[in-house]
């Protein structure tokens, strides 16, 4: 049975703790994100984690599912835009700079693994395209991948590197040959057209990756579920 573990990981960046759920004793190390707004038990609660649980029992990964900031920053809507990236900017400070470290260091790993759905899937994504050196997998499920229309009104470069549908246009695809990418959707995915959009950036500047469109299934938990093993067989089976 898989060891399922909950911590609080101090952060000196941002001041705070911040929740961890840790499933698994062994395996390749996946950060995982919650959906908008949604808890760090998220995943777990509505079953995403079960539907891998072979890949966990069996020592092929180890899963941290991670609090976000997502209330403290693009989802709280009193909070000025200027506040929002300012508070975002230092959460992916924390990640690359202390978060990521620890589990590298848990795992004796250099890479890790990210995955999301929906917007979790958006936090995997920026995670993955800015700081490629520490990722080895990018698993989205109908990800989103810009904030623009969440900080309105606010001109500032730190929307720009905040948004890998802009960034990664101008990148080098180079940087990004040793990631295994995933881009899953649907064709009743709210987020397909991002999907494609973002595959077709991908493509142009010659990025290997795998671009999946499941038929006939909305953006929702069943199609999460039925994506999230086929991939993990894929790359750990």
């Amino acid at each position: 049975m898989a060891k399922i573990e909950h911590i609080q990981y101090y952060s000196n960046i941002l001041g705070r703790n911040i929740n961890l759920e840790i499933t698994g004793h062994w395996g390749h190390p996946i950060l995982m994100f919650p959906s908008s707004g949604g808890q760090y038990t998220q995943n777990s609660e509505f079953g995403l984690l079960g539907s891998i649980m072979s890949f966990i029992e069996e020592g092929k990964v180890k899963i941290y599912n991670v609090e976000t900031i997502d209330m403290l920053s693009f989802y709280d809507d009193h909070m000025d835009s200027g506040t929002k990236i300012h508070n975002y900017e230092l959460y992916m400070q924390f990640l690359k700079s202390e978060l990521i470290p620890y589990i590298q260091q848990e795992c004796n790993t250099h890479r890790i693994g990210v995955a999301g759905v929906s917007f979790g899937g958006y936090h995997a994504a920026n995670t993955t395209f800015r700081f490629p050196d520490l990722i080895s997998h990018y698993i989205g499920m109908s990800a989103a991948f810009n904030i623009r229309s969440m900080v309105p009104l606010l001109d500032d470069m730190r929307i720009y590197y905040n948004c890998p549908d802009e960034f990664m246009s101008h990148e080098e695809g180079w940087k990004y040959d040793h990631i295994q990418i995933v881009l899953g959707t649907s064709d009743w995915d709210i987020c397909l057209d991002k999907n494609k959009r973002m595959s077709g950036i991908l493509r142009e500047k010659g990025i290997d990756h795998w671009y999946d469109e499941k038929k006939w299934i909305d953006h929702d938990w069943p199609l999460w579920k039925m994506m999230f093993p086929e991939y993990l067989g894929t790359f750990f089976g």
